[in-house]
Parts: C-alpha cells; structure tokens; sequence
C-alpha cells in the first residue's frame, strides 16, 4: 500500500503533519508507526512485559490473552493486567465472543496503532500543563536557599516565617536567582506550543 501525499506517518510530530492531522487528513498507521515509538509507549505501560506483549499483537490481526501468555512465557493474570492498561488508553481494543462449551467468555485482542497518534498528543498536551503550571510558580515566587545540597529551595513568604533560617539545617538562607530554570521551563513551553500547534 503505498501512502499519498496526503497521508502523513504518526512518528513525524511536526506542526505540519499535527494541523494536518487535526484537520482530518487520513492517518496511516499499520505501516508506518515507527517501532521505537511502539516500544517505548508499551514500556511505559509495563516495562520489558508489556513491550513483549505489543510484539506479539503486532504480529497477528487478534489474538486472545492465552495464547499471548503461551507464546511470552509471562502468567497471564499479568499479561490481563497489562491489556487492561493499554485498553484503557485506547491502544488496544477488544471482540468479545462465548465459548460454546463452557459459556465462558472469551476476549480477542488486537492492537490499534491508530490510536497512538492521539495518546501521544494527550500525553504532549498534559506535560505541557505541567510545564506551564511550573513557570507560573517559577515567575510568581521570589526563592531563598542555604546553599546545603539536600536542602529545598524556600518561597519568600515561607522563608519570612522561618526568620530566614533554613528548617531543615538551620543556615541562613539566601535569595536563590531562579532566571536560568525560568528560561529553561519557557524554553521548554515554547517548543511544545510549536510541535502542538498551539
């Protein structure tokens, strides 16, 4: 199958391919979600496990968890656990049909790499919130520090509190110049605005 040009790869994040992406540009993702990427999502999930796990789903079009736990030697309760996780983040789905013997049911894996795109930009989305949460900390606070290695960095009005005495060592504590983590966190703030498209 060979892409168009209006097909972009989900492992190429850039503003371009993302606003093409939110404007409803088809997304192929079978062929193209880089395997680094893949692996990476699925350790974050469950280490080695959940990567041996992937490996196996990517193989097959379904497969159900027995014969996942047969072909990686991992007990099964754990390989539920991990389906279950990667389930809830959307990036496998489920068909569930009924043993005609036992009446039991019986759940069919398979993985959905076009879903990755979408948990990949949630997940640029929120560290973007975090980032953003700290830099207006960072800007809105004047620190004091004792310059103890251990020690934590203290809000001037905190620090107003202690008499400017640290509370953990005891030293007096200092204005603590916060301009390089502030230009750093801004620095941070700004590439993933533009990755975003934001």
């Amino acid at each position: 199958m060979k892409p168009n040009p209006q097909t972009i790869s989900i492992t190429d994040l850039s503003l371009v391919d993302l606003n093409m992406w939110k404007s409803g540009v088809q997304v192929l993702m079978l062929t193209f979600v880089d395997d680094k990427t893949l692996q990476k999502v699925a350790e974050a999930f469950g280490g080695e496990e959940a990567v041996q796990i992937v490996n196996v789903l990517r193989g097959v079009s379904e497969t159900t968890d027995d014969e996942i736990a047969q072909q990686t030697e991992i007990r099964l309760n754990t390989v539920r656990k991990i389906l279950y996780k990667l389930y809830d983040h959307s990036l496998v789905g489920l068909r569930r049909s009924r043993d005609k013997t036992t009446g039991w049911f019986i759940f069919h894996w398979r993985l959905q790499l076009d879903q990755l795109a979408g948990f990949i930009l949630n997940q640029k989305r929120r560290v973007l919130e975090k980032l953003e949460t700290r830099l207006t900390y960072e800007q809105n606070h004047d620190f004091y520090y004792c310059g103890t290695e251990g020690c934590k960095r203290i809000p001037f009005e905190e620090a107003m509190e202690l008499v400017f005495r640290c509370p953990t060592c005891t030293k007096l504590l200092m204005h603590f110049d916060n301009e390089k983590l502030k230009t750093s966190l801004q620095e941070r703030v700004e590439a993933l605005r533009k990755e975003l498209g934001e």
